[in-house]
């Protein structure tokens, strides 16, 4: 039997975490990343791994929570950068460990998910889309504020538009609608943006690979198929886990 595998992706706003085995997953759950002292507790009742992996982007108190939980686990951890080539993938940054190392997690579990190309979508406090051809180049990426903090830059820089929640209208008549029609569409804007950019390259993506907290809202709104993937940076992070 495989190793148990303990994966972490500790992002801004989540610390989510799996246990693998090689073939799926035992365990899984979620704190948030201001809870990270606590993380131990969190997977306490999980099966004992044998290793774990993290990709970490929340900074280096949540790097310091993550060394003390593993070690009172008895658990090896190994926090993961982003690698110029890895597992058939070609990070295209001029330094490529500048890249988030979810971000790259996430592109090399899209590359073995199914071939073809693809963006590769996280929707979370951060909006990231990232292009990703069949042949495991990474082309490059786009960065723009998630959903939710589009409306709370709204909220904390404007005098009289205060957060209240709206629905996705075509012609908003009113501040709510406005605002979350806003914000849902700028998204949505910059995904097929990148997606023409892609095409124009002889490129175009068969699929958007999309995952985060804010999947859901704008899933159905995207103009490309689009298969939502959950796990996708925990996925990654077990196939790392288990590289040479």
């Amino acid at each position: 039997m495989s190793e148990k595998v303990l994966c972490i992706d500790a992002g801004n706003t989540r610390i989510k975490w799996g246990v693998h085995d090689g073939e799926r997953w035992l365990a899984s759950g979620a704190i948030a990343t201001n809870e990270s002292p606590r993380l131990g507790d969190a997977w306490k009742a999980a099966p004992a791994a044998n290793q774990a992996v993290a990709s970490n982007v929340a900074g280096a108190q949540v790097h310091g929570d993550l060394e003390r939980a593993c070690a009172r686990a008895g658990t090896a951890l190994r926090i993961i950068r982003s690698e110029a080539r890895q597992l058939g993938v070609e990070n295209g940054y001029r330094d490529p460990a500048q890249l988030g190392s979810d971000r790259w997690a996430a592109l090399i579990a899209a590359h073995h998910l199914e071939r073809g190309h693809k963006l590769v979508v996280n929707a979370g406090t951060a909006l990231t889309i990232d292009a990703l051809a069949d042949d495991g180049r990474f082309l490059g990426g786009l960065i723009v504020p998630g959903p939710a903090l589009m409306r709370r830059s709204l909220d904390r820089g404007t005098a009289r538009l205060r957060l209240t929640e709206g629905t996705l209208v075509e012609f908003p008549q009113g501040t709510p609608d406005a605002i979350t029609s806003g914000a849902i569409q700028a998204c949505i804007g910059a995904i097929a943006r990148l997606g023409e950019v892609m095409a124009g390259r002889g490129v175009a993506p068969a699929r958007i690979i999309l995952s985060g907290g804010a999947a859901d809202e704008i899933a159905r709104h995207l103009p490309i198929a689009v298969a939502i993937h959950e796990n996708l940076v925990l996925d990654g992070l077990a196939r790392i886990a288990r590289s040479p």
